[in-house]
């Protein structure tokens, strides 16, 4: 695990990076990363050793952003997410994660025009607040998660369907994520996907997801709600082709 060269260790680092940056400043980023980890390690096993990195940066996440969370959303988005994540365990053997991403990824683009066209030229149509919408988004982020670690786009669309304000938007995806991700544990550690040798990788990377985090708190603070929304659009674009392509 630690036989890497250099190029494979320069994409751990950035990844490490933008993990953290991803759960404290722009959602959807740290999708970006989770090819160039499948680059260094097989797909399967390089989930493995994302998943703590997540759980890590989720935890900076919550501390700071704790009281910002929405929690009706989540209540509505939890229980449909935890039964995706069970089915995605149950599928895990039968399909792999490049037959799945690029149906998510297209999914997400198709999600994304149709918000885009409502709040151009519909802006007083309704938005999808129902428990059906919830159960939509929640099983489909649920069972990416588990096969992929590609539920950012998803969870993006629900927090902009939300309309939720940038720090609102941050902590309800922080408490989403870290009691999800944790779920996830036994069943990736049944899996065999988590295990001495990742954890011990973890934890050599574990400072840079710190260091990504932190520096997002501040860099938060200083994009406009109007173009932290655009960033977040964009950024669910560049991980659905990303989905798509890879």
């Amino acid at each position: 695990m630690y036989d890497l060269s250099l190029a494979q260790w320069a994409a751990a680092t950035v990844s490490a990076l933008v993990f953290g940056l991803s759960k404290t400043a722009l959602p959807g980023l740290g999708i970006l990363a989770v090819p160039l980890m499948a680059n260094v390690f097989p797909a399967r096993i390089s989930t493995g050793i994302v998943l703590p990195m997540l759980i890590f940066a989720d935890a900076f996440a919550v501390m700071y952003y704790r009281r910002k969370a929405v929690w009706p959303h989540l209540i509505r988005l939890i229980p449909w997410a935890a039964v995706g994540i069970a089915c995605g365990y149950l599928i895990m053997g039968r399909i792999d994660d490049q037959q799945l991403k690029p149906v998510i990824g297209a999914i997400t683009l198709i999600m994304l025009g149709i918000s885009f066209w409502r709040d151009r030229y519909c802006k007083g149509a309704s938005i999808p607040t129902g428990w059906g919408f919830a159960c939509l988004m929640g099983l489909a982020a649920g069972i990416t998660t588990m096969l992929a670690n590609a539920a950012g786009p998803i969870m993006i669309i629900y927090l902009l369907a939300m309309r939720l304000p940038k720090m609102e938007f941050i902590g309800t995806g922080a408490w989403y994520f870290f009691l999800l991700n944790w779920f996830k544990v036994p069943f990736s550690t049944n899996l065999g996907l988590i295990n001495s040798g990742s954890l011990s990788f973890n934890l050599m990377l574990f400072p840079l997801v710190a260091i990504g985090a932190v520096s997002g708190i501040f860099i938060l603070k200083y994009i406009p709600e109007k173009r932290f929304i655009q960033i977040a659009q964009i950024l669910a674009v560049l991980a659905s082709v990303n989905l798509i392509l890879n």
